[in-house]
């Protein structure tokens, strides 16, 4: 069942869609969205076996142009943007000078500009941020243009392709990280409907990530639902199989505080860039990257069936404290509380045995290897 809509949220072009879906309602980072319908492991469940149909219109569409747009945006980051070949998708990461993760983003080499994904509850960080670091005048100029008029869709899980092939059967050919531009037609619309679709998302799934016209979202939508395939999902789903696939959640495992090496994800920074010490925060970050940080973000398997959730403490089998979890909760896929947290190196060891703190209660927890579940990519 909805919530009753709250006029100071935000809605995107599929609100009423997720009404009428019976799509239960919340606020999630200013914006009125569905965390569920048929509920969250029956959602998670289905995206694991079949297709399920993802709103993210929330999050943050942007275009930069400029004749050195790459290189402009290479130096707001330790990722390699140069390289990016049309038709390509990169993970990136913005840092500040203290060397912590202003934001994540997926950026695409569209051929005559760059489009940049960011999240939903950075995006009014994120768009200063550019603004006050790319140059705004002069040769390198880089026009910034926020895409306010579209729909964001995702539609992940082993049949996703497949499915949506049926409307553009070029997406059959793409391989994980690829964009295409592709033009379907949908009842209702006496034009083709452009829309760049890339084989990627935030499931460990195979699937695909689509950006259309708002004004053609709930066409889109319903051509969609309307395939024995695919069911829709909430962000209660979305969570539990990013978790599941070790995936990172910006403001729990991400933050201004957190570093790229801290995170595990050194694999960002491409060995040109690591030389070149030329984006923000890069002194700290490379100390790390040659010396080893005091902490490291390890996988958690928590004992017995009760989740251990976000923020819980962490001591070890002496009563030390060793760290805090940064998310967590049950495991639909794995049957079991799953977690991630941040450890000292010398407790993030693969089967050390730690304690969380769950509301007063010990629950012992193991460091084991990450993701929980393979990812299912097309590489």
């Amino acid at each position: 069942m909805s919530s009753a809509s709250d006029p100071a949220l935000k809605t995107t072009p599929l609100h009423s869609l997720h009404t009428e879906l019976g799509g239960r309602l919340v606020d999630f980072a200013g914006w009125e969205l569905p965390i569920q319908y048929e509920g969250v492991v029956a959602e998670h469940n289905w995206c694991r076996t079949s297709a399920a149909l993802f709103d993210v219109s929330h999050m943050g569409v942007v275009e930069l142009h400029g004749e050195d747009v790459a290189a402009s945006l290479e130096q707001l980051t330790p990722a390699g943007l140069t390289t990016l070949k049309p038709g390509k998708i990169r993970y990136a990461l913005f840092t500040n000078d203290e060397g912590g993760v202003i934001d994540d983003l997926m950026v695409t080499n569209v051929g005559e500009h760059l489009m940049i994904i960011v999240n939903a509850a950075r995006r009014d960080i994120d768009l200063p941020h550019l603004r006050a670091n790319l140059p705004s005048d002069g040769p390198a100029k880089v026009k910034i243009i926020e895409r306010t008029d579209v729909a964001l869709l995702a539609l992940q899980g082993p049949k996703a392709v497949a499915t949506f092939a049926r409307l553009a059967p070029a997406v059959s050919d793409m391989s994980f990280m690829e964009a295409l531009a592709v033009e379907v037609t949908l009842d209702g619309h006496a034009d083709p409907i452009a829309l760049s679709v890339s084989r990627s998302g935030y499931t460990g799934e195979d699937g695909l990530e689509i950006v259309v016209p708002g004004n053609a979202a709930e066409s889109l939508a319903r051509w969609l639902l309307a395939q024995d395939e695919v069911k829709p999902a909430g962000l209660g789903a979305r969570d539990t199989l990013r978790l599941e696939a070790s995936l990172c959640l910006y403001g729990n495992d991400l933050s201004e505080s957190i570093t790229p090496v801290e995170a595990d994800l050194k694999w960002t920074m491409p060995k040109r860039r690591r030389e070149a010490k030329d984006f923000p925060g890069a002194a700290i970050i490379m100390d790390q990257y040659n010396n080893g940080p005091a902490r490291v973000r390890v996988g958690l398997a928590a004992a017995g069936r009760r989740p251990v959730r976000d923020h819980t403490s962490l001591k070890t089998q002496a009563g030390e404290a060793a760290g805090e979890v940064s998310s967590g909760g049950y495991g639909p896929t794995v049957e079991h509380p799953v977690a991630m947290g941040y450890v000292p190196p010398e407790h993030a060891v693969i089967g050390t045995e730690l304690i969380a703190d769950v509301r007063g209660t010990d629950v012992g927890v193991t460091v084991v290897d990450l993701p929980f579940v393979a990812h299912n990519y097309r590489r």
